[in-house]
């Protein structure tokens, strides 16, 4: 019991707790706090700089990555590909990019992106760096235009960005030949630009060359500058012998443009930007003067045409005033006949006559009619101006078409073959044909002649010479045996006859001498006669009275 007692006592002497209220917050919650408020103001922060969100569009994501591949310029990373995926028709791709913030002005319509990968055009390697850090996006920004931010992706890069300095010019052409994007635009030799982009027309008819040239020469491009086609060899062969004229070696490698002023024109007013110009096919063809007046007229021609082509050119004494423009095969329905229409474009400015400036055939001057240079050429035709084919080049067999006056010659019947409007112009024969002509006429005569009937009648001729011929043989025959002696008997004959006259006339014949005192004596009656008709004409009654003796 003593030991229960004293258990009690031993519980009642516990003391009493004290109960404390803990703090709101405990000092172990401040870093977890402080590292709040630092992540949001980073995000806040990360909020204020996110840039905006655009979308390209290619035509193939080949070699973009999610995440990794970077939107760049001037290998500056202004962006990152945030997604990449297929558009509705799955025709191209849509690529999701985030740019900086700084990039926001600059995202306008005018802004350009491409792919940059290793590439080889134009005689340059560009992107060999992405061969090891992959593709990445180049871009052109560009303060210009209205702000968007879905983009059509370019799926060349462009040769010249918007920050270069220079201008671009527009250049029609026929067609591209052996231009590209990247081909050298020269100035008198020095590359100064490059062709930068080319497609069609509205129309599709010719293309669209554009050009870049740098600064400061893109101010030697005038409004009356020509460009023209520098590609290729340019190889001519005149009287002074072969000339071979060409930019460069990578022009006539990779093509090129050059351009320059015409040697007969002044500079005019610096040309603006964008302004087009037409890309002729050479230099000879850009110092030739450029005529605003062409008049079309046809030929008709029955000879073979073969090596006239269009663009063969028509020509007066060897100067051009014309070319060839269409050649078409025709039918007369009159008589059946195949012939050649030639369709031809004359610029009568080419001809200029012999007036003073007031008359010249520039333009309509004066009150002269416009249409002065086409009554130039009719006049011509109808005084003889005729049209005939020569050949331009004896080794291409290469045609033109000659004009000269043949007042002479009438215009042989052409056949109404065409309905067109065009005069037309007569045409004669070429000077092989009119040879080959003369032959067929003489050829003509000759089948008409009774050549059987003349060999029968020269046949007959032959025979009786035959016959006379053994006459004559006969009678010579009988000439050496019975004539022939008595001739010479004759000649003895007369040859004693001459002697004897020889005697009789000779310098010491009798007769010689009498002829030589005569011919003494003759002058002397001849003074006598003389003196007496004078003295007669003197005094006639002398001859009834005779002269009186003065003798003293």
């Amino acid at each position: 019991m003593s030991e229960k007692t004293t258990s009690r006592k031993a519980d009642n002497s516990l003391p009493t707790a004290e109960v404390h209220n803990r703090p709101v917050l405990s000092i172990i919650w401040v870093v977890p706090i402080i590292a709040l408020l630092i992540g949001g103001w980073l995000a806040y922060q990360a909020w204020l700089e996110q840039g905006p969100t655009i979308e390209i569009t290619f035509e193939s994501a080949e070699g973009l990555e999610t995440n990794k591949t970077q939107i760049k310029y001037k290998d500056v990373a202004i962006g990152e590909v945030t997604g990449i995926d297929l558009n509705e028709d799955l025709s191209a791709v849509v690529v999701t990019a985030e740019m900086h913030k700084s990039m926001d002005p600059y995202l306008t319509d005018a802004a350009r992106f491409w792919i940059v990968r290793a590439r080889v055009a134009a005689g340059e390697v560009t992107g060999l760096g992405t061969l090891f850090t992959g593709a990445y996006i180049g871009c052109a920004p560009s303060r210009e235009g209205e702000p968007v931010r879905r983009f059509k992706g370019l799926e060349k890069p462009p040769v010249v960005t918007g920050d270069s300095p220079g201008s671009h010019f527009i250049l029609q052409a026929d067609n591209l030949g052996s231009l590209d994007v990247g081909s050298p635009v020269y100035y008198r030799g020095i590359r100064v630009g490059q062709v930068v982009a080319y497609d069609f027309d509205g129309e599709a008819e010719e293309v669209s060359i554009r050009v870049f040239i740098e600064a400061p020469y893109h101010t030697k491009v005038r409004r009356n500058t020509r460009f023209w086609n520098a590609s290729g060899i340019n190889l001519q062969l005149d009287p002074s012998g072969v000339q071979i004229n060409t930019q460069s070696l990578v022009s006539i490698l990779l093509g090129g443009v050059a351009f320059d002023l015409p040697n007969h024109l002044d500079a005019d007013e610096q040309a603006a930007p964008e302004k087009q110009f037409r890309l002729f096919g050479n230099r000879a063809s850009v110092d030739e003067q450029l005529y605003s007046v062409k008049r079309y007229y046809r030929m008709n021609f029955d000879q073979n045409v073969r090596g006239l082509s269009p663009g063969a050119p028509v020509e007066i004494h060897g100067i051009k005033v014309g070319e060839v423009i269409g050649i078409e095969l025709k039918v007369d329905p009159g008589d059946l006949q195949a012939r050649v229409e030639v369709l031809v474009m004359i610029e009568p400015e080419r001809i200029h006559k012999d007036l003073d400036r007031n008359d010249s055939l520039y333009g309509a001057e004066e009150g002269r009619p416009a249409n002065y240079q086409a009554d130039s050429i009719r006049r011509m035709i109808d005084e003889g101006l005729r049209a005939q084919l020569k050949t331009g080049n004896l080794l291409t067999g290469q045609l033109y078409i000659d004009l000269a006056f043949h007042p002479d010659t009438p215009p042989p019947a052409q056949g109404n073959l065409s309905i067109s409007s065009y005069p037309l112009i007569p045409t004669v024969p070429t000077s092989l044909e009119q040879f080959t002509q003369r032959i067929n006429q003489i050829l003509a005569r000759l089948e008409k002649l009774p050549l059987q009937k003349i060999g029968e009648d020269l046949q007959a001729a032959i025979d009786t010479l035959d016959e006379t011929l053994r006459a004559y043989r006969t009678v010579a025959d009988d000439i050496d045996v019975e004539v022939i002696p008595r001739v010479n008997d004759s000649l003895d004959e007369l040859q004693q006859t001459l002697n004897g006259i020889e005697a009789t006339l000779g310098p010491d014949s009798a007769l010689n001498d009498n002829a030589r005192r005569i011919g003494e004596e003759l002058p002397l009656l001849i003074r006598s006669l003389r003196s007496l008709l004078d003295t007669l004409e003197r005094d006639p009654q002398t001859l009834l009275l005779g002269t009186e003796d003065t003798t003293p």
